[in-house]
């Protein structure tokens, strides 16, 4: 029973710390399908995966947690092309992602997943194709529901300083995303 599982993981928190659409909300049931811990010199975070049977519906950065097995088969292949990435960063996904966000932040995303693995742009580089300001695509980076696989990491701010990650400026999340970029060789 997943929620059975749900609950033993995330009994000592009561909210979903961490980054994506369910960020700080109360867990129900069914909320996470899979959870893999990934742990890599300094890194440690897991990943959890929420999806439906046809369509991934968030991927959450987390404080480092046991791991949960996958319940259902999109989970199962969710969590292996994770796998998949972390051992290489050229992999490409071919996830189903739920339909989400505003209209702008969908433009915003599919910018932002053309960046390739290795390379950034600042949020200004960003604003300027899709003819838009710097501050709005960072708001729709920290929107984001599907990090790693819509990789909002690539984004840097003007100096091509880390800027932020996930709407924060410091701390667990921006350790996550200077990993991030070492493991794809652009940071």
């Amino acid at each position: 029973d997943v929620g059975k599982d749900v609950a033993q993981c995330f009994v000592e928190v009561g909210v979903m710390p961490g980054t994506g659409p369910h960020a700080g909300k109360q867990l129900g049931r069914q909320d996470v399908e899979a959870l893999f811990l990934h742990r890599l010199g300094t890194a440690e975070f897991s990943i959890g995966i929420e999806c439906n049977a046809d369509e991934i519906t968030g991927i959450d950065y987390l404080e480092p947690r046991p791991e949960l097995a996958p319940k259902t088969p999109l989970a199962q292949e969710a969590v292996r092309q994770l796998r998949a990435w972390l051992k290489d960063p050229h992999f490409e996904f071919g996830l189903p992602l739920a339909p989400a966000g505003t209209h702008f932040q969908r433009r915003v995303w599919d910018r932002i997943a053309a960046i390739p693995p290795g390379q950034t742009l600042s949020y200004g580089e960003v604003a300027a194709l899709i003819r838009s300001g710097p501050r709005a695509v960072g708001n729709a980076c920290g929107a984001n529901p599907y990090p790693i696989v819509v990789p909002c990491h690539r984004v840097v701010a003007a100096n091509h300083g880390l800027g932020g990650f996930a709407r924060n400026s410091g701390g667990f999340l921006l350790d996550i995303k200077i990993w991030l970029l070492r493991h794809e060789h652009a940071g």
